[in-house]
């Protein structure tokens, strides 16, 4: 087989063996930053594709702002800075010369945007102001990962200021809506969708929404955020503009991310012990076609045909390729299964003398023999547009069979003995009880669900009104 850990049994190490072996990233020369190869960062690249045009729909506009930020614009929002502080990477010198004052590099961007949004906004019809950058950030972690935490990583950030609160709610509800049809649609992700605690907030905002989604390690992962700011910021750097009545207001305003944690969760959903597992709306390669030939003269005839698909496959917008290196043909079907390639097909002689394709699913094993044909790119992305469902199905079931609301510590226990990735029950919002669950079974709060947020309950610690709230092992 390909040599792989055991994904059940030892999650970490097949995750990193995983990334490496497929060739999606390499580790950088300073502990904790990545370097993508190039068929990892096509999926970045597709990201920026798929969820760019959703974004741009709903009339964002890209910019980009510099890395380097004034300390003292970090400090103006006394939330934020604590928040960050222990991540931040600090620039003292320059030039051979010692900088009068420090430049942070930017762990997010509110300081320095908004700076300028109070020059950018005098009046309330330069409202809504809504900007989007794609950028790579840098916090400073202890522990790391590749993807699913780097100290530099790559995503896009939102940021918006409008007139009203309200306006500003339903922006921070359209990003989030944004982010979990994106994860759907296009990762084949299902997501948990709502609201953080009071304590896991982002530092600075109101309130924080976000997407939770669990790994097959049953580890929960963040994905995607979308804050309400509020006024906190606009009073920090001064975002006033003039309403309709000439009166002076500050702006309401938000921001939402969506980074490359999100590859590490797509490969950590959709995984097997055979490798990676790639959503065809994703995948660098789609379909790989593999040649089996005894002779030249039939290696020149299976290499027309495919030069024919692969061609085809192009103008219709499947991403085909063949693999012409001398390995075997049974090392080629290990190596591009643990490459995640949703579609394998096998062109043999008998299969260029019969006119006929056999074509394998990554997702299951299966196979279909296609009469070649005409419509044949037509009957290949039927193919693909199946694993795409099928994969979604299978993270969704597994997501509903690790998931469990208990209503006593003893049931959350013996939940978490059993093997349930999601606990769910009624929760006070209270830091102090949360810091304690966190020490002695090592959840945290993930997330309180749209879909139930005007559910109020006993917290089953305390007896005191909370709401349903996800609880998780973190990865």
């Amino acid at each position: 087989m390909n040599g792989l850990p055991s994904m059940s049994e030892n999650f970490g190490e097949w995750y990193q063996q995983v990334i490496l072996r497929a060739g999606l990233a390499d580790y950088g020369p300073v502990k904790g930053t990545m370097i993508f190869k190039g068929y990892g960062y096509t999926l970045w690249k597709n990201v920026q594709k798929y969820l760019g045009e959703m974004i741009e729909k709903d009339g964002v506009e890209d910019v980009y702002f510099p890395m380097f930020i004034p300390q003292s614009y970090l400090s103006k929002e006394k939330e934020h800075v604590e928040g960050f502080a222990p991540e931040v990477a600090v620039v003292t010198h320059a030039g051979g010369e010692k900088l009068e004052e420090p430049l942070v590099i930017r762990p997010t961007s509110e300081t320095i945007m908004y700076k300028t949004f109070a020059n950018w906004i005098q009046s309330y019809r330069d409202l809504p102001l809504k900007i989007n950058q794609w950028a790579n950030v840098v916090r400073w972690e202890k522990r790391t990962t590749l993807f699913m935490r780097t100290s530099e990583f790559l995503w896009q950030e939102g940021h918006t200021a409008h007139a009203t609160k309200e306006s500003a709610d339903a922006d921070v509800f359209e990003a989030l809506h944004r982010y979990d049809d994106f994860l759907r649609t296009y990762m084949a992700i299902p997501s948990i969708k709502g609201y953080k605690t009071s304590g896991e907030k982002f530092a600075g905002a109101d309130y924080t929404t976000t997407l939770e989604v669990l790994l097959r390690s049953n580890k929960a992962l963040q994905i995607g955020t979308s804050h309400q700011l509020g006024q906190n910021f606009a009073k920090a750097f001064d975002v006033k503009f003039v309403d309709e009545n000439n009166q002076q207001q500050y702006a309401w305003q938000t921001s939402w991310g969506f980074s490359t944690r999100s590859l590490g969760g797509m490969i950590g959903v959709h995984g097997d012990d055979k490798g990676l597992q790639l959503p065809p709306r994703m995948a660098a390669v789609q379909i790989v076609i593999i040649p089996i030939f005894k002779t030249p003269e039939g290696a020149a005839k299976i290499k027309d045909m495919a030069d024919k698909l692969i061609e085809k496959g192009k103008s219709v917008g499947i991403r085909m390729q063949a693999d012409w290196s001398e390995n075997t043909a049974g090392w080629k079907f290990n190596e591009w299964e643990l490459r995640g390639v949703p579609l394998r097909i096998e062109i043999g002689e008998r299969e260029l003398a019969e006119e006929k394709l056999k074509v394998v699913r990554r997702v299951d094993g299966s196979s279909v023999v296609l009469q070649y044909a005409n419509d044949i790119h037509k009957q290949l992305q039927e193919l693909l547009d199946e694993s795409q469902a099928m994969l979604f199905r299978r993270a969704e079931e597994f997501l509903n069979e690790h998931t469990r609301q208990v209503n006593s510590e003893a049931e959350l226990v013996q939940a978490l003995d059993e093997g349930m990735g999601f606990v769910v029950f009624f929760f006070n919002d209270d830091k102090k009880q949360a810091d304690i669950l966190q020490e002695k079974y090592k959840i945290t709060p993930r997330v309180i669900p749209l879909a139930t947020e005007n559910e109020i309950g006993k917290d089953i610690f305390t007896g005191k009104e909370g709401k349903l709230t996800y609880f998780a092992k973190a990865y």
